[in-house]
């Protein structure tokens, strides 16, 4: 049965991008594989909304354990009840991946917290923040990445590369939530046997 099927193949592909999710925001807060710039609280904001934990990660990976589970239930009643639940499910799931791939992009815009040179001295903050009318940004201007943060090491290139696979990962995650919310609506309408270009009359 295609919806079976579908709800199989998607729940099988979400598991190891909610598991990259994961692995791309455990490394974020630790910069340079230091955990002394998290306790002083010298990490990324958006890293520390753990959005690829609990989010891409966690709220995904539950998705996709009741898409495989689901796919295994037969009789109609008993389908229905579980495409509307798959319906829910895959509409929370759509909404983490998106509040996790909006944030990555945050992140990977606004540049990373460093400790960098000012005119009264070291400080930290977020010198790279693009600022309306004066500055755009330092991701088309890789002359930045080197040169202006001090620590953590080479934390610009740490962000960017950690930001920008969990956003791909994370939108990748919408979409295929958002193809699931489909296929459930089609499952919960046409029941089980629609692939066949027909509904069984002992399932309507």
């Amino acid at each position: 049965m295609c919806v079976s099927r579908c709800l199989r193949c998607v729940g099988v592909a979400l598991v190891p991008m909610a598991i990259v999710c994961i692995l791309c925001n455990i490394l974020l807060l630790f910069p340079d594989l230091k955990i002394h710039f998290l306790l002083e609280k010298h990490v990324t904001k958006e890293a520390t909304w753990a959005t690829g934990l609990w989010a891409s990660g966690l709220m995904v990976l539950l998705g996709a354990r009741g898409f495989i589970q689901t796919s295994k239930t037969r009789g109609c009643c008993a389908f229905r009840g579980q495409m509307l639940c798959q319906v829910i499910y895959s509409g929370l799931a759509f909404l983490a991946a998106a509040i996790c791939c909006y944030v990555s992009a945050t992140g990977l815009v606004q540049g990373p917290k460093c400790l960098y040179n000012t005119s009264s001295g070291l400080t930290w903050g977020v010198p790279l923040k693009p600022i309306p009318g004066r500055f755009s940004g330092y991701l088309h201007n890789q002359t930045l990445w080197s040169g202006v943060c001090l620590e953590p090491r080479s934390v610009v290139q740490w962000n960017v590369v950690l930001f920008s696979v969990m956003g791909a990962t994370s939108a990748l995650e919408a979409v295929l939530c958002a193809v699931n919310i489909l296929n459930s609506l089609l499952g919960l309408v046409l029941g089980q046997g629609f692939c066949n270009n027909k509904v069984n009359p002992g399932h309507t």
